[in-house]
């Protein structure tokens, strides 16, 4: 790696003489994030298991949800025991080489971007389920979701790949653009969410109670606001767990580094990782089909594991034979 990307590194990760005065923040992330590894890879995957079986979610919504929580479990299997890695490796003194440090930064960025781009696409599916109501399942089509999952794979590597060419400016400003758009992106659309369903629930007081009472439309529209503000929950989420992230990186770009500030970056990627243990949280708490399956698999998980073994014996043989 050239000297220029070592630099840049160094202006946001603990050097040699920092890593002591360091030692107790290492000490507090490798913990929470070996708990939070565990958390984010076996959550999402009970997740990915419920939104798959549960046939009440559009499947274009579903496909969406599903990228989103592949990415959430790609973070728990691979960004965070690297960042644990680095934690210990600080731990015991030891000044990495600028190639591991690379590494941190391409997978970080890839599944993160991946996460990020996954809101702003749910987000966008919310609005227009909303906006287009009746003429969405004509416009938006799976193969269209497919081909958007997969450019915003393809995204996130192009642009986490820009650490191998060593133009840490470049990389800088591509970062700062996605995600600046993606915010922009998501304000709009929650903005204009607002608006829409401002302007149905006057529509429907205005309404005799009867004609609520049997309309089917109304019916599923007050079913598509609820998955709407569900996504919306987990656009907060993501809000409260990047920001701090964020806002630090900026603050180091204009005013330089310090140890404080290190300190409050490490306590930030933590967070950035917990929003992938939290995810499936505001799925099963927000969701009611999802919920009602994740409980049904938690209960046949339950019987099995409750399940008493039954001896029979057979007088003319020896043998004991055992049932689970």
């Amino acid at each position: 790696m050239n000297d220029v990307t070592c630099n840049d590194s160094a202006r946001f990760y603990p050097i040699s003489t920092e890593l002591k005065d360091l030692r107790s923040t290492f000490i507090a992330n490798c913990v929470f994030n070996n708990f939070l590894t565990h958390t984010s890879i076996i959550l999402n995957t009970v997740t990915i298991y419920a939104i798959h079986k549960t046939s009440a979610i559009a499947k274009t919504l579903k496909t969406l949800l599903l990228s989103l929580a592949i990415s959430d479990v790609a973070v728990g299997l691979f960004n965070q025991p690297l960042y644990t890695f680095f934690l210990v490796k600080w731990l015991q003194l030891d000044n990495l080489n600028c190639n591991i440090y690379r590494a941190l930064n391409i997978s970080g960025y890839l599944f993160s971007a991946v996460s990020f781009l996954g809101v702003v696409a749910v987000s966008v599916d919310r609005f227009l389920a909303v906006h287009l109501h009746l003429r969405y399942q004509e416009l938006v089509t799976q193969k269209r979701v497919v081909v958007v999952v997969i450019s915003k794979w393809l995204c996130s590597a192009f642009v986490s790949s820009i650490a191998l060419w060593g133009l840490p400016g470049a990389r800088s400003i591509t970062k700062s653009v996605v995600v600046v758009f993606g915010f922009i992106v998501t304000f709009v659309v929650y903005t204009r969410i607002y608006l829409t369903v401002r302007r149905h629930k006057n529509q429907i007081h205005s309404m005799q109670v009867q004609e609520v009472a049997h309309s089917d439309e109304i019916k599923h529209f007050i079913v598509l606001i609820k998955s709407t503000v569900s996504i919306f929950y987990v656009y907060l989420l993501l809000l409260i767990c990047y920001l701090p992230f964020l806002i630090c990186t900026a603050v180091i770009r204009i005013y330089g580094s310090s140890i404080a500030l290190k300190q409050f970056l490490l306590y930030s990627m933590t967070l950035i990782f917990l929003n992938s243990s939290l995810n499936p949280v505001i799925y099963c708490w927000k969701m009611r089909h999802i919920r009602h399956a994740i409980m049904n698999i938690l209960r046949k998980m339950s019987r099995k594991s409750n399940r008493p073994l039954r001896i029979h014996y057979k007088r003319s043989s020896s043998v004991v034979h055992v049932d689970n």
